[in-house]
């Protein structure tokens, strides 16, 4: 599944984002989404997503 499309991301999904401190090196954090940030239905960064522990990041792989 394309993480770069909104309709992929549900609430609930295990997802890898990056947070914006980590956007240079890469560096992915797992967690599962609590809600959907981007309004629009694609992102060429991927979706903005908040996660249950309240981080938020850009989701780079859907587990």
């Amino acid at each position: 599944m394309d993480p770069k499309k909104r309709f992929n991301i549900k609430q609930g999904l295990k997802v890898n984002i990056v947070l914006k401190q980590d956007q240079r090196s890469g560096k992915l954090t797992q967690g599962i989404v609590k809600d959907i940030l981007t309004n629009s239905p694609t992102h060429p960064h991927g979706i903005k997503v908040k996660l249950q522990d309240g981080q938020v990041g850009r989701v780079q792989e859907i587990l």
